[in-house]
């Protein structure tokens, strides 16, 4: 089996339930480590392996972590990164509870995007804080995340106009993945 067989094989099977609750949002959600506990048997199924690092960078003067997933094999490696703001003066947080808080949300997130964890439905997807709910990320043509839309737009598993309040693309990119 190919290293993208294998990940086909675990984005296929893996469910990550939402088993936690917030009850002051009055929502459920999924952790990085409910995340991590659901994906250890199929890792072992398919004989494949995850490595899970991060490293904080200064961008525009704001501390970002940037978490970065690699799902490994004998034969080769996918890897996707997702990065998280660090405020350090967060209310009722030390400065490690704020890194370890911007680590946990990134690592969620790029374990998300490599295993393509739909999280439409997710109080993070949802819950916009009184902020706008743009997309802000662009999606490039020949990327990972690029082919992973276009399988899944073909397999009808996402529509443009959702993919479209995710990501924004160009008007190229838009008509790569309708043909």
């Amino acid at each position: 089996m190919t290293i993208q067989e294998k990940l086909l094989e675990v984005q296929g099977h893996l469910k990550a339930p939402k088993n936690q609750r917030n009850n002051f949002g009055k929502y459920n959600y999924r952790s990085c480590e409910d995340i991590l506990e659901a994906l250890k048997p199929h890792l072992l199924k398919v004989g494949a392996s995850l490595m899970i690092t991060d490293e904080t960078v200064e961008i525009a003067g704001i501390p970002v972590i940037n978490a970065r997933a690699v799902f490994f094999d004998n034969d080769g490696k996918v890897e996707v990164t997702a990065q998280a703001g660090i405020d350090p003066n967060r209310k009722g947080m030390d400065i490690a509870q704020s890194f370890g808080s911007s680590s946990s949300y990134a690592r969620k997130y790029a374990l998300n995007g490599l295993f393509l964890i739909d999280d439409t439905k997710d109080s993070d997807a949802t819950n916009t804080h009184d902020k706008s709910n743009t997309p802000t990320v662009w999606l490039n043509e020949g990327s990972a995340e690029f082919d992973r839309a276009k399988a899944k737009l073909s397999s009808g598993e996402l529509t443009m106009a959702v993919l479209k309040s995710k990501v924004l693309m160009s008007k190229k990119v838009e008509s790569l993945l309708n043909n």
